[in-house]
């Protein structure tokens, strides 16, 4: 700290913008306290989901699931056709988007009294003390009375033999292409790879998965993560399940990547004009020098903290996808009810136990998740009774009418007590249908109340009243 100036004292040091830590701090700035909001990259104001992950994604999901509509135009008895994919055209769309979030974003950050914005990249220097490299230059020194430490995430390049050496595709890069993928290659068959298989489909490009797991989204049930590649089957997407990429190199015209098959002896080679890798994130943390504020990261450079969100450090504090745990915006916000809680003392929901878990997969049709999969339920110890209805059903007319009968509701009941365990809802708007199962697993109802409950008609909520009286164990 030598020579380093007095620090400049806060109530609360935020470093980095994305969902839970920035709203965070501007609820406590408008509670009174005195607060800093540091990030260090004015492309990411606001976060990494607005910027390079859910927002953009979803807005180009929109863009191939409107293509697909025009494709289908004869179903409905609409004559139509696609003269042309303009992906220039769709790369402004996702940009107007993005700036429109991001702009909102700099106005919260910079108008919000009690908040002070910074610019700029932080590192610890002491005990809570942050130096702030500012981007217009000069440096200021922060001593935060708490700490919460938000930098994210992003994506981590598989250590593949030559990969590097063809510039591959990331979740973020392949957002910015204005040019039509001939044939896109697909390291990786988790959440990301799915979506982003899908879509290039939808444009126009030839699209191989590679993906070494024995099933896709390797975190579901084996019978949901089937009905995702029975789908893509169906499309023309190819999917090579069991199979290693080994090596990469460059080609004219593009990229070969060899493959090892887990049921071949020999390697094989797929060439396409592209590759993209989705084989995992990686943590935003080397640059703060956790060290100098008595921290130390795991092994994997994520910030280990308690159900509490408490680092070892007393007042320092993680949220979001740096803490290692699951990487979904919403989980950040309700890690930030958490945190409020206990630095404002207003509220007492200061744990993440017990906590439900919630999320979606914008496929076509989308896989809407709640709570345990069937294989963790069992796993658990749980006897638990599975009920299962098919989309094509007349139980759920909404899907007639629009035509949308790919996919099934799945729900885990608890048979003891008659409890919701979770949910796996493959149909069209399935991330809608998420909310009523997790109010109805929060307040611990049993699933005759959604049975016996009135939804509008014709929706797909409505085919819960079918759902929970379709048995099949």
């Amino acid at each position: 700290m030598a020579g380093q100036g007095t620090p400049e004292p806060f109530d609360v040091v935020v470093i980095g913008g994305g969902k839970g830590g920035k709203t965070l701090a501007i609820d406590l700035a408008k509670q009174g306290y005195k607060a800093a909001l540091i990030e260090r990259d004015p492309d990411r104001i606001g976060g990494t989901c607005i910027n390079v992950a859910c927002i953009p994604t979803k807005t180009l999901v929109q863009s191939a699931k409107i293509a697909d509509w025009v494709r289908r135009a004869r179903e409905y008895g609409i004559e139509a056709e696609i003269t042309g994919i303009a992906m220039p055209s769709i790369r402004e769309r996702k940009r107007q988007v993005v700036a429109f979030m991001r702009g909102g974003n700099y106005k919260q950050f910079t108008s919000t009294a009690g908040l002070e914005f910074m610019l700029g990249q932080a590192r610890f220097v002491g005990h809570k003390v942050v130096e702030v490299r500012l981007r217009e230059g000069g440096a200021r020194i922060l001593l935060g009375k708490h700490v919460v430490i938000n930098t994210g995430t992003r994506p981590k390049v598989p250590a593949l033999q030559g990969l590097r050496d063809v510039s591959p595709l990331t979740s973020e890069t392949i957002l910015e292409l204005d040019v039509l993928p001939e044939h896109l290659i697909i390291i990786g068959g988790g959440f990301e790879g799915v979506e982003f298989a899908q879509m290039f489909h939808r444009f126009g490009s030839r699209v191989t998965l590679i993906h070494r797991g024995a099933q896709l989204l390797p975190a579901e049930d084996p019978d949901v993560a089937e009905a995702v590649r029975q789908t893509f089957e169906r499309e023309g997407i190819h999917v090579l399940l069991g199979t290693s990429a080994e090596r990469a190199e460059a080609v004219a015209g593009g990229v070969r990547v060899y493959i090892q098959p887990a049921a071949a002896a020999v390697v094989e080679a797929v060439e396409g004009s592209h590759v993209l890798t989705v084989t995992g994130r990686e943590p935003v943390t080397a640059e703060l020098e956790v060290a100098a504020t008595g921290l130390a990261l795991n092994e994997s450079g994520f910030l280990p903290v308690n159900e509490h969100l408490a680092t070892v450090v007393p007042g320092i504090w993680a949220v979001g996808d740096v803490t290692g745990g699951p990487e979904f915006t919403h989980v950040s916000l309700d890690d930030y009810r958490i945190l409020k809680a206990q630095i404002s003392g207003i509220g007492d929901y200061t744990s993440t136990t017990g906590r439900i878990l919630t999320y979606a997969v914008f496929t076509d049709p989308e896989l809407g998740r709640v709570g345990l999969t069937e294989k963790e339920a069992r796993r658990q110890g749980y006897r638990v009774r599975v009920a299962r209805l098919a989309a094509n059903t007349i139980a759920m007319p909404r899907a007639q009418t629009t035509g949308q009968t790919t996919g099934f509701l799945k729900a885990v009941v608890d048979a003891a007590n008659d409890r919701i365990l979770g949910t796996a809802f493959y149909v069209a708007e399935a991330s809608e249908m998420n909310a009523v199962i997790h109010l109805a697993m929060r307040l611990g109802v049993p699933y005759t109340m959604l049975r016996d409950e009135m939804y509008t008609h014709p929706t797909f909520m409505e085919g819960l009243n079918g759902l929970f009286t379709s048995w099949v164990v």
